[in-house]
């Protein structure tokens, strides 16, 4: 690939983003998604940019892989199968402008459920983390069955779960989508972390056929790759020390603000 040293310099920042994104503020990342898409071609862009998202799957697993919520995992798993399968059809006719405009739009879409939801409910409802012990294993909201038990959570659970293995597959954007998700739910940072974590290094390596099968993925790619994922450490260890000093409120609206940057930006391109 033809890439000037402003361009690498560039794809190395988004690839210590993907880092930190993993570790610290989940959605962050889609500023490491419209960074490949420019420098790259917008549908190369996605190949390449997949393995690095695992190696950042794989950091996070290992520093939150006892704070995952599993029984949340499994009630996404399904939904998200189909949104993938649903993506990858999209792939063969969508053009790059169909799939930045659709994605753009159902971010916008979902952060704005999310808002609504949680000013709907601040009154007389606790906001996620109100009395609870920061650092809780779990991190889950309160209840028998966990967050998506009940028929209304469950139904949330598949619609966010289509959604999320559809953005991820067309355009590796399916964190907000799932931050979104695990917000509403009442995920506190830990378990918010842990359980994303495992969803995205299950989901993401489940990817790899299918991106290698459209040719998304192959021999000069991943010489890239080679070159990039270096810088995914030092960003993975950044976000793991600033993750401490930032409180639940503010993680809360620092992803929904990545959410909404990602979004506005695949609109406006």
């Amino acid at each position: 690939m033809d890439i000037s040293w402003w361009g690498f310099a560039a794809l190395a920042a988004a690839a210590a983003l993907v880092g930190f994104s993993k570790t610290a503020v989940s959605g962050a990342n889609t500023v490491s998604l419209a960074v490949f898409a420019a420098v790259l071609p917008a549908r190369e862009s996605t190949g390449v940019l997949l393995p690095i998202l695992i190696v950042g799957d794989v950091v996070a697993v290992l520093t939150y892989r006892r704070h995952a919520h599993w029984p949340t995992l499994w009630r996404l798993f399904p939904a998200v199968a189909a949104g993938v399968v649903v993506g990858t059809v999209f792939l063969f006719w969508a053009d790059d402008a169909a799939v930045r405009t659709s994605i753009g739009a159902i971010l916008l879409l979902m952060a704005g459920v999310t808002i609504w939801r949680r000013r709907g409910g601040a009154d007389g409802a606790k906001e996620p983390g109100d009395g609870e012990e920061k650092g809780e294993e779990a991190g889950a909201v309160s209840g028998k069955g966990g967050p998506g038990a009940s028929s209304a959570g469950r139904v949330m659970a598949r619609s966010y779960g289509v959604l999320g293995g559809f953005t991820t597959m067309v355009a590796n954007a399916g964190g907000p989508v799932m931050s979104l998700y695990l917000l509403s739910a009442g995920f506190r940072k830990l378990g918010f972390l842990g359980t994303s974590a495992w969803f995205f290094l299950i989901v993401n390596t489940s990817k790899l056929p299918f991106s290698v099968g459209l040719g998304l993925i192959d021999g000069r790619s991943l010489l890239l790759d080679a070159a990039l994922v270096l810088f995914v450490f030092p960003g993975a260890l950044i976000g793991k020390a600033c993750v401490d000093r930032i409180d639940q409120r503010l993680f809360e609206r620092l992803v929904i603000g990545a959410t909404v940057l990602g979004g506005l930006q695949l609109l406006l391109r």
